[in-house]
């Protein structure tokens, strides 16, 4: 509420009525809560603004103008009322009433007081009680709002509407639905029947006719009804449903788009809510929605009549599958016929409902299909072969994407098994012969659509698997089925890697030989200097591993398959091929997780809904499981010594999969391991050359470490404090040792006394790298969380390290040193002793702890004897400001405030820089009040730095009064600048300030989304101190707006199909017609293939080789070597006397040359001699205007030089005095030759 109320305040000086009389009006309460010390609750707000309502209406002050009092005390009302809790607003409901109910019929004409009482009543109903809600004022106030969801403007008609949906949706407890949801549904289905019969009453806004306002009418009526629909009784969904059926015969299209997309939004509810009377309904639905279907070239209701369809289908499948599937056949065929039209939208619409209607198709269907034979004629048989057909059928090649996207959705939806004992799917025994199909148009030369058949293929892999997929759609890559003339299908590899049924045992026969021959395919190829093929071959080795990992998805043999023979070529694989390495860990960490996930769930019940993705239960997972733990022992001492031998940017990989099978592993092996790598540690720490070792060996400590008793915890601890591992001269190994020490404190594990930890550490900061800074800060956060309350002294010897850590060059150096600080304080303010005689330097007494004391002890960075300090101080003294607003008391607050107003005045920029930081935060966050009383001070010593550039001063101290007039408002700031000079800064803001006002204000909608925002970051002090850039910077720009390119394919434009011509080749328009259709959208966009411009050289005619004659020279080797002549010869030339050139004076200075026309017009005429210039450039400049002749131009020989002049010759020496007496002109000459 306070940051609503504080963007009011500002407008008392406002030139707009509107705008004024409710700050004036608000100034005047707050003045009065003022002077009877009254809080300013929202409670406050609501009783002064009734009783000023009250005042007004008794006097009768009821006119409704703009600067009226009554619009303005509704304003506030508005914006008051939904803070007000609850209780109030019912105690005080027939005193609103009574002042507000009677007002409903003046308002109506005057939208903007209509718009502030409807804001009202949205708080008054959802604030009300059951019982409150039968008073018949509020009843008829519901009504009055109801009738106004119709109202002919738009802003009063979606305010209601949104009051309307918001009571519905928050009703009264305990009720589930809200007492006026039957009221509003007997009102939309009234409403609904009067539009249906064109009675509802013309628009009084609107000069058309009574037919077209009615229409318009209805369809704000739709708008309405949209989101209310899910709040209303389930026995009001019928007749609203049955009169949604009537309106598109009234021939509206829009309206019968609004009607169709309301239903579809019924059903798509209906599947997941329990509305079982609007189920009920669904076979009335379907005959009448059938009964009227649209033209096909009817392009706006199509789609909308489409999607009902499936959409209702959809949800009779749910509520009734075995009535569903008499209906499926009627209504594929119905939605099938309007796939050839060429809307995109109309085809985009039947692909989506066809994809529904796929999903409705039951497993005594799929039985019925198998029993018929491939030459039956079931529904679902009859479907599989109309879609096979299209494919190759010349009226549906503009719809091959969509029909390709169906495809895909029954391949994807028949993915069940119809016996739970075999692993044979539906999709497998009916429509492999339809994928196999697909994946002979893939491979055909002229086939477009490769990513959608891609995309069929992938679902085919999938659901059956590689190993069925395979045999049906062989690979064809060896050389002996390319010999054979077999097309091949590498396509195919990149599809393995997605889970799938097939069993590991499959990858371990069929791929691993595979890649082997290949593999020797790719060293011999080596060997004879064929590098090309030999890569080919690489690819393809590569492509079948990555693949791996789909296999490893849960397989159920994992027992047969994971022999100790396999097992040692993945480790080989995993030790000598670096390329293969990533897939192969891929595939070892999901072998873990799947079947863990598996095992975790409840056993689900394998009957007709069961599907191919989860092939095990989760008892097979579990016995999956148990072996693999069996097999940990002997993969860690192969990710060991991987993880080794890497480098340190590739080792994450490994590391997580050694954290995968560290989870599965038995304690014992963890212990195992774990001595190993700390022997290792040890045994590298006492090698001082060997810091990669270290860092290796701690690396692998840090994966271990959640798996650790206790007794490991604590040695591995005072390992690693020690001058050995924090001391060390390699930063990696410093950094880890930090960062193990943190995360062991992290575990919670470890019992050490938190003041000797703090005292081996300070001892050790002597030899701390820079790198390690960052870990270092965040283990000495963890361990002010340890600190006892009563030993608190330690803390003033943590903050200078703390505090000059913001000023670290790393940020997350810097996020953790604030991060430090701010625990320091949080430690404080929980309370404790302070024993300031075991301070170094101090004989005082004990303090007690607090965020005040804690404040007191950072600011005395504030006398330190460098800048640098003193600047760090002033950054850390601003986090805490903010971090601790709400604690730190007033007189702290002020006491901070006038101190670092001081450093304003200093002449060190790194202070002044700081200091302005805290200067903004202050005016973001700190009351006014505090701040007002120091405006006189500040507001100069801001002005000081208003002109100074560097490190952009100017632009902050712009951005601070920005901050300020808005807080303070203009009067305020601008009589605290003091002298004229300084005022007129404030000025300049003000001016911009409305100057960017206007700017935005005459942009359109669609700009002001278009323009960019500052982007949170997710840290709210980051984001005061430096987000939220000053509005004006870019208000004296002009913003250039990009043209879109004139090529572009404007949306929405059909771009139309073509017969490609294939040389003499004749084309079979029956059959394979797909791979000879083309489209221009296809042409344009078509990817530039690798070698095509080879056509351009000429070719051997007995080889075919290209011929390149190395004595021709390109006409790019010429113009290259003659720009590099030039340059080579004009450079130092340029350099002295261009306009971009410069020269060094006596001291070595740089001096820059002047741009001056002269120095222009000789860059110009260079320009035009060179020919690497581009002429598109040169020819889209600005025309100049033609040069006026000169004076005497028609006396000039034509083959004389003119007389001898400094600076070239003058061929004007004869011409009459009198015409040159007559020149007219800046540039004139008179007789005497005097200008």
């Amino acid at each position: 509420m306070e940051e609503a109320l504080a963007k009011i305040r500002p407008h008392t000086t406002s030139n707009l009525a509107h705008q004024k009389a409710p700050a004036n009006l608000l100034q005047a309460l707050e003045s009065t809560f003022q002077e009877k010390r009254t809080d300013r609750t929202p409670t406050a707000y609501f009783a002064a603004l009734i009783t000023t309502l009250d005042g007004s209406i008794q006097k009768k002050e009821t006119s409704l103008g703009d600067g009226d009092v009554l619009p303005a005390e509704l304003y506030l009302l508005a914006l008051v009322a939904p803070f007000v809790p609850p209780p109030v607003i019912q105690t005080n409901l027939n005193t609103l009433l009574s002042l507000t109910a009677p007002l409903f019929p003046a308002l109506m004409a005057h939208a903007p007081p209509l718009r502030s009482q409807l804001t009202l009543y949205n708080a008054v109903f959802r604030a009300l009680d059951k019982s409150q809600l039968d008073v018949s004022a509020v009843r008829q106030s519901f009504a009055s709002i109801l009738q106004l969801c119709l109202d002919p403007r738009p802003k009063v008609r979606k305010k209601a509407a949104d009051i309307v949906k918001d009571v519905l949706s928050f009703p009264p407890s305990p009720l589930i639905r809200h007492p006026y949801a039957q009221r509003v549904a007997e009102w939309a289905h009234i409403a609904l029947q009067q539009a249906s019969s064109g009675a509802l009453p013309k628009s009084k806004s609107s000069g058309k006719g009574s037919d077209t306002s009615a229409a318009e009418t209805a369809i704000h009526l739709l708008a309405f009804l949209r989101p209310v629909l899910p709040n209303l009784p389930l026995d009001a969904i019928p007749p609203i449903t049955t009169t949604l059926l009537t309106l598109p015969r009234l021939g509206n299209p829009y309206l019968s788009q609004a009607a169709y997309s309301i239903l579809s939004n019924l059903f798509t509810a209906s599947t997941t809510t329990d509305t079982a009377s609007a189920i009920e309904q669904i076979p009335a639905v379907l005959n009448a929605v059938l009964e009227s279907p649209p033209a096909k070239a009817d392009n706006s209701t199509s789609p909308s009549w489409i999607r009902v369809l499936g959409d209702a289908m959809f949800a009779y499948h749910v509520a009734d599958a075995s009535a569903c599937v008499a209906e499926l056949n009627k209504v594929w065929k119905t939605v099938w016929s309007y796939f050839e039209t060429k809307h995109p939208q109309t085809r985009k619409a039947v692909a989506e409902s066809l994809a529904l209607l796929t999903r409705c198709i039951t497993s005594s269907i799929v039985k019925d299909s198998i029993s018929d034979g491939e030459a039956g004629k079931s529904p679902l048989r009859s479907i599989i072969s109309q879609m096979t057909k299209a494919l190759d059928s010349l009226a549906f090649a503009s719809a091959m994407p969509e029909l390709l996207s169906v495809i895909s959705a029954l391949v994807s939806n028949l993915g069940f098994r119809m016996d739970p004992t075999k692993s044979t799917t539906a999709t497998e025994a009916l429509l492999m012969p339809l994928v196999s199909k697909i994946a002979d148009l893939r491979v055909q030369k002229g086939f477009e659509h490769k990513e959608a058949a891609d995309a069929v293929l992938s679902t085919a892999m999938r659901v059956v698997g590689p190993a069925v997929l395979l045999a049906a759609i062989p690979l064809n890559l060896e050389p002996s089925d390319r010999q054979a003339g077999k097309e091949p299908r590498a396509f195919l590899l990149p599809m393995l890697n997605q889970p799938h049924p097939s069993l590991l045992g499959h990858f371990v026969s069929y791929f691993v030989p595979m890649s082997e021959r290949m593999f020797n395919l790719q060293q011999k190829a080596d060997s004879e200097g064929r590098q090309s093929e030999a890569k080919v071959w690489n690819v393809l080795v590569a492509q079948i591993w990555t693949g791996f990992a789909g296999y490893c998805h849960a397989p159920s043999d994992i027992k047969t398959a994971l022999t100790p023979a396999f097992s040692q070529l993945l480790s080989q694989l995993l030790y000598g091929q670096p390329d293969l390495r990533p897939p192969v860990l891929r595939g070892l960490k999901a072998l873990i997780e799947s079947n863990k996930i598996i095992a975790s769930q409840v056993d689900i019940d394998m009957g007709e809904s069961s599907r191919s993705d989860n092939a095990i239960t989760p008892e097979q997972a579990s016995k999956n499981l148990t072996f693999l733990k069996t097999q940990v022992e002997s993969w860690f001492a192969v990710f060991f010594n991987v993880f080794g031998s890497v480098d340190r940017d590739n080792r994450g990989m490994v590391g997580d999969v050694i954290s995968v099978w560290a989870e599965l592993a038995e304690k014992q092996d963890i212990a195992k391991a774990y001595r190993k790598v700390v022997d290792l540690f040890r045994q590298s720490l006492q090698q001082s050359d060997n810091g990669n070792t270290t860092a290796m060996t701690q690396d692998l400590l840090i994966l271990l470490l959640s798996f650790l008793d206790e007794q490991d915890i604590a040695a591995l601890f005072s390992t690693c404090l020690a001058q050995e591992v924090l001391c060390h001269k390699d930063n990696g190994v410093q950094k880890r040792g930090y960062k193990i020490l943190a995360k062991l404190l992290e575990k919670g594990k470890v019992e050490e006394d938190a003041l000797q930890t703090f005292q081996r550490l300070d001892e050790l900061s002597v030899g701390l790298a820079p790198a390690a800074k960052k870990d270092r800060f965040i283990l000495l956060s963890l361990l002010i969380l340890r600190v006892p309350s009563e030993s608190l002294h330690i803390i003033p010897s943590l903050i200078p390290e703390a505090v000059l850590g913001t000023k670290e060059p790393s940020e997350k150096a810097r996020l953790a040193a604030f991060e430090l600080i701010v625990a320091m304080g949080q430690k404080m303010s929980q309370g404790g002793v302070v024993k300031r005689s075991m301070v170094d330097g101090m004989d005082e007494d004990d303090a007690e702890a607090s965020i005040n004391e804690y404040m007191t002890m950072v600011a005395g960075g504030l006398a330190g004897a460098s800048p640098h300090m003193i600047s760090a101080t002033v950054t850390a003294v601003s986090r805490l400001v903010f971090e601790f607003r709400e604690s730190i008391d007033a007189q702290m607050q002020t006491e901070i405030f006038t101190t670092l107003l001081v450093f304003l005045s200093s002449a060190n920029r790194e202070i002044i820089k700081s200091t302005l930081g805290y200067i903004k935060l202050a005016i973001h966050t700190l009351p006014i009040e505090l701040l007002r009383p120091h405006l006189k001070e500040l507001v100069p010593a801001l002005l000081a730095w208003s002109h100074d550039h560097k490190n952009h001063f100017k632009a902050k101290v712009r951005h601070i009064f920005e901050r300020m007039i808005r807080r303070f408002g203009w009067n305020d700031v601008y009589q605290a600048a003091g002298e004229d000079q300084a005022a007129k800064v404030l000025v300049n803001i003000k001016k911009r300030k409305e100057r960017a006002k206007r700017k935005r204000a005459r942009e359109d909608d669609d700009q002001e989304e278009a323009t960019k925002g500052n982007v949170p970051t997710g840290d709210a002090f980051e984001d005061v101190l430096y987000g939220s850039e000053s509005e004006l910077d870019d208000s004296d720009e002009d913003e250039q707006v990009s043209r879109p390119a004139a090529g572009l394919k404007r949306k929405g434009v059909e771009q139309g199909v073509r017969l490609r011509v294939d040389d003499d080749e004749p084309m079979d328009l029956l059959q394979g017609v797909a791979s000879r259709l083309t489209s221009r959208y296809a042409q344009t966009n078509r990817r530039r293939k690798p070698g095509q411009d080879a056509g351009h050289f000429k070719t051997d005619t007995d080889t075919g080789k290209i011929v390149i004659n190395e004595d021709e020279e390109s006409d790019i080797e010429v113009s290259s070597r003659k720009a590099a002549k030039d340059v080579a010869g004009s450079a130092y030339r340029e350099s002295m006397t261009s306009v971009d050139g410069f020269t060094r004076g006596p001291n070595g200075r740089i001096k820059f040359n002047k741009d001056t026309k002269k120095r222009r017009r000789e860059n110009e005429d260079e320009d035009g001699d060179v020919e690497m210039a581009d002429g598109a450039a040169t020819a889209t400049k600005k025309n100049k205007r033609p040069m006026e002749p000169k004076l005497g131009h028609e006396f000039k020989a034509k083959k004389a030089g003119g007389d001898v002049k400094k600076g070239g010759v003058d061929p004007y020496a004869y011409m009459s005095l009198s015409q040159a007496a007559k020149k007219k002109g800046r540039n004139r000459t008179g007789i005497s030759g005097k200008r």
